[in-house]
């Protein structure tokens, strides 16, 4: 097929000509998205390692969901926006499901596999539309935010930045050991990085981190660099056969509803984010956002099945949009770049906490910028908001934080005379984080 032929294919596949693009900005655009989102491959192994999974497995399954919500948001809604396993959803699993609550990872992946059965339910029948124009924007600005800072806190801790302390509850670290020099050094590469508007700064901050943990001998070499990709084997399927838990322990329906609250969203706002940046909203609205909300739902199923957390509109597009991506076919690179990563699994044993730490840091505060846009003026929005914000870091459970807000919302908006803005959604929401709560803390008496 010549080079002419192939581009006549992928302008009618995706309407380059329309769109007013070409393939090589297309494709330049795609390699600069996968540099700025591929630390995920490293990171969500870490974090859903420390719940117990197999590391090796959740790399795999991590690439395959990446691979398939990408090629989805291509070629269904022709978007030039990438999916992948979102931050947040794994520190929720890991921290608040896995070590916090006590449950094994097996049932709580199995929450996922139900949560993500649900979102593509509400995707068919659009019913995730209306529930995200029913939620105040404060609150998801809120929730964003909240998330971020918890993101930070946990890579201040896990990078020994930040300790657990009897008489103060945390204290700072010690500089005595070297893995938090590490730490550091990562997290100022990677802050210089992104001064200076690099794009995939967090990605280069991960490789500069653990070449530099190499060099100095703090981290172990790996055996190798290349090899097959890790066995899906000790998570393929796990979620669903422990689905018959949810019948069982009713702790199991708090997992299953923040993961769906959550990811839910997540990738919503992303989406219209990203949407407003290139042009794409048409009086307000996102053309094809239901196709580009099933992209994101038949990964999240498929990942679930596999073995990671929920998958998510990734906000790192926005450096492709900004190469002048306004199609399909970036995600389609992003995708085809993902598949080739695969390979390079043993560099795993290189990306430890403390190189992961700076990007967990990093994207925390991109996350947490969500706070410009609360109506903190207002204070009936205001306190509903702090309590998410705040809960989720000082309760260590990103579940507390949003029953915070979602219960304390509806109680002083009737106090200040707004009882008309509220919808029968946010009294939904209301009870059933009442419910919620109540059955998380009865887990500690």
């Amino acid at each position: 097929m010549s080079d002419t032929t192939s581009h006549g294919l992928l302008d009618r596949l995706f309407h380059l000509t329309e769109n007013k693009t070409t393939v090589k900005r297309e494709c330049l655009a795609g390699l600069t998205t996968f540099v700025s989102m591929a630390y995920i491959l490293f990171v969500n192994p870490q974090i859903l390692g420390d719940a117990g999974m197999d590391a090796g497995a959740v790399f795999t399954a991590t690439a395959l969901s990446a691979i398939l919500g990408c090629l989805l948001m291509g070629f269904l809604a022709n978007y030039p926006i990438s999916i992948a396993p979102g931050l947040g959803d794994n520190a929720f699993f890991t921290y608040s499901v896995v070590l916090a609550m006590g449950m094994p990872w097996q049932q709580a992946m199995a929450g996922v596999f139900i949560a993500s059965i649900l979102f593509t339910v509400v995707s068919i029948f659009r019913i995730r539309e209306i529930i995200i124009d029913a939620i105040p924007q404060d609150l998801k600005y809120a929730m964003a935010a909240g998330i971020g800072i918890f993101i930070s806190f946990v890579g201040l801790q896990g990078g020994g930045i930040v300790i657990a302390d009897p008489a103060s509850i945390i204290s700072i670290g010690s500089f005595k050991v070297p893995t938090t020099w590490l730490t550091i050094f990562g997290t100022l590469v990677t802050a210089l990085l992104m001064a200076r508007k690099i794009p995939g700064s967090i990605f280069y901050g991960i490789v500069i981190t653990a070449l530099a943990g190499l060099v100095t001998g703090v981290i172990a070499p790996p055996d190798s660099i290349i090899s097959m990709a890790p066995s899906l084997a000790p998570t393929f399927g796990v979620g669903v056969t422990h689905m018959g838990a949810i019948l069982t322990d009713p702790t199991m329906w708090a997992v299953v509803v923040i993961f769906f609250l959550v990811a839910f969203f997540d990738t919503a706002g992303t989406l219209i984010g990203l949407a407003q940046q290139a042009g794409f909203m048409h009086n307000g609205k996102m053309p094809r956002i239901g196709r580009a909300l099933m992209a994101d739902s038949l990964s999240m199923l498929a990942g679930a099945v596999m073995g990671t957390t929920p998958t998510a509109a990734y906000v790192e597009a926005s450096a492709g949009i900004a190469m002048g991506a306004r199609t399909g076919l970036t995600a389609v690179v992003v995708a085809i770049l993902f598949g080739v990563s695969m390979i390079f699994s043993p560099l795993l044993a290189v990306v430890t906490a403390n190189v992961t730490a700076p990007a967990l840091i990093v994207v925390g505060v991109l996350m947490a910028s969500a706070l410009k846009e609360i109506r903190w003026d207002e204070f009936e929005i205001a306190l509903p908001a702090f309590l998410i914000v705040i809960g989720m870091p000082l309760t260590f459970n990103i579940s507390y934080g949003i029953a915070f807000g979602f219960i304390f919302y509806p109680l002083v908006m009737i106090a200040a005379g707004r009882r008309k803005e509220l919808n029968w959604i946010i009294w939904l929401m209301f009870v059933l984080f009442l419910l919620l709560l109540a059955t998380l803390t009865m887990l500690k008496f």
